[in-house]
């Protein structure tokens, strides 16, 4: 990236006239502690529109907590257009899960109640969203929303407007050093924080975000002349993009013959 000073400004142009075409009154984000929150709501504090940043625990580990809070602290003494909520869900998903009948199969029931967690922030941040005219910024960069589709359909895949989507997560990381961002979320490893526990992106995938970004600009390598790892990452990365491609194409719609509506 040539000049990441100018990157900021046009997202931040882009953000300020979309929202002013909308006719909606600024933005709301979840912050979650991790580089990928941490630079939209920055970025969305950049425009000088009301920004709403939400804290929204279910169960987190407290290093995430504590850095969604530094962030958001950060954000507060630089923006006077930022507010913030801290709410934790933790009571709604528990009183969901004693909701539930019983079953068998553990394992997709564990992944099952991992993307609830989502949805349940993305309805959280709509209501506030609703309430004062907001846009819902995601906060998916590239590699995640069209690359390898990891995150959760109607969860954090539920927005408005998606402004750091077509900047790779290495990009991510230089436009929160250029703004200064607060280290300890530069230097922590990312993950989605949806399990409970500390595993990371990494230990979801199987590779890390600079492979899979060296996967995404080499689909067409020779495989003869890769590395044993790197054909592994190309794996990686292809079986994931197969698996979430439901995610990342529009919704299918079955269309009625004219023949069939017009008998």
């Amino acid at each position: 990236m040539k000049s990441p000073e100018k990157v900021i400004d046009h997202i931040v142009n882009w953000l300020n006239n979309y929202a002013e075409k909308s006719g909606m009154n600024g933005f709301v984000v979840g912050v979650s502690g991790g580089i990928d929150s941490a630079l939209t709501s920055t970025l969305c504090a950049h425009t000088g529109k009301p920004v709403l940043c939400l804290e929204m625990p279910i169960h987190q580990q407290k290093n995430q907590v504590s850095r969604a809070q530094e962030h958001i602290a950060w954000l507060e003494s630089k923006y006077p257009n930022v507010q913030q909520h801290s709410l934790s869900l933790t009571g709604v998903f528990d009183s969901f899960q004693e909701l539930l009948p019983p079953t068998t199969n553990e394992e997709s029931k564990f992944l099952s109640l991992a993307n609830t967690r989502a949805r349940l922030r993305m309805t959280t941040l709509y209501y506030f969203a609703a309430l004062e005219r907001y846009l819902v910024a995601g906060t998916g960069n590239k590699v995640e929303d069209f690359g390898v589709g990891f995150y959760t359909k109607y969860g954090d895949g539920g927005v408005d407007l998606s402004p750091i989507a077509d900047l790779m997560k290495s990009e991510v990381f230089l436009l929160a050093e250029k703004l200064e961002i607060v280290k300890s979320i530069q230097n922590a490893a990312p993950t989605d924080g949806l399990w409970g526990d500390d595993r990371t992106d990494e230990d979801q995938m199987g590779a890390t975000y600079d492979e899979l970004e060296w996967a995404m600009n080499n689909l067409e390598s020779d495989l003869e002349n890769n590395s044993t790892r790197q054909n592994e990452i190309l794996l990686i990365y292809k079986n994931l993009h197969a698996q979430n491609l439901h995610k990342m194409e529009s919704i299918p719609v079955c269309e009625i013959p004219k023949n069939l509506k017009n008998n």
